[in-house]
């Protein structure tokens, strides 16, 4: 008798993505279950000051988790601080240096157009209710920011952050979108002991993953409720990146289906809609 089986975790999780200096791109359309996206660090210090490559195709979005870093790209530079974020068009040349040291998340997609630059500045978003914002009530409550999202015209890529209150859970209620995104997951800012509970399933009984998380994992949503939940006395902090199958038409936040049962409760995430 044969069984359907859902990707393999080996396809769906991938630790420790911050674990190598320079730049290294853990995630691809070739390597996991993303047909679009691409996930990456670049990690720069004394030892590694700079990195440059080119993006072909795809579109990218750097978002600085902490240092600082000076970010070249279609012949400009800009100084980057702590979550700041860039969009830098397909086809360009790409060079990121540190005078200190820097920690970045890179991600990337695809796309058959070509859109504009953006620098996107944490200090502006932060104090943007479209674009910081809360959600979830009691034992859901969290803290979303889009750096890459409605305020920024792209193909494919959407992004951000959240940080739920210590014990919660986040993504809540479970939701999907995977007839317009796909999604990846990346834990930062979660020192140890620090860690949470990710889960990814269609089938709502039996969920085909279920999976401990900390500090530099990844996980990916192909398809599928994806809630997690931190331990108490410690928060979850995650980064989010999807990217739209069609481009421009899907790429939109918010538009969710909630799994049935929990509808009730309603997404919390109708503020940050497109």
């Amino acid at each position: 008798m044969s069984i359907d089986r859902p990707p393999t975790a080996e396809r769906m999780i991938f630790r420790k993505t911050n674990a190598q200096s320079g730049r290294h791109i853990a995630v691809t359309p070739e390597n996991s279950t993303m047909r679009h996206l691409a996930y990456g660090r670049i990690r720069l210090s004394a030892s590694v000051p700079n990195v440059s490559f080119d993006n072909g195709n795809r579109e990218t979005g750097l978002i600085v988790l902490s240092g600082s870093a000076t970010v070249g790209a279609d012949g400009k530079k800009f100084e980057l601080g702590q979550y700041d974020a860039i969009y830098i068009p397909r086809d360009s040349k790409i060079e990121v240096i540190t005078k200190n040291q820097a920690d970045i998340a890179e991600f990337s997609s695809d796309v058959e157009g070509k859109y504009s630059l953006q620098v996107v500045r944490y200090a502006e978003t932060s104090q943007d209710s479209g674009l910081k914002f809360s959600a979830g009530g009691p034992g859901s409550s969290r803290q979303l920011n889009m750096l890459i999202a409605k305020n920024v015209e792209a193909g494919r890529l959407v992004a951000g952050f959240t940080h739920s209150d210590p014990g919660n859970w986040t993504s809540w209620p479970p939701h999907e979108h995977a007839q317009m995104l796909e999604e990846i997951y990346v834990y930062f800012d979660m020192p140890e002991p620090a860690y949470g509970i990710q889960l990814v399933y269609n089938n709502t009984e039996y969920p085909e993953l279920v999976t401990v998380v900390r500090d530099g994992d990844a996980v990916l949503m192909p398809s599928g409720y994806h809630p997690n939940v931190s331990v108490p006395g410690h928060r979850i902090a995650f980064l989010w990146a999807m990217a739209a199958h069609r481009e421009v038409e899907d790429r939109q936040f918010g538009v969710v289906n909630i799994q049935p049962g929990f509808q009730q409760i309603g997404s919390g995430l109708d503020v940050g809609r497109k």
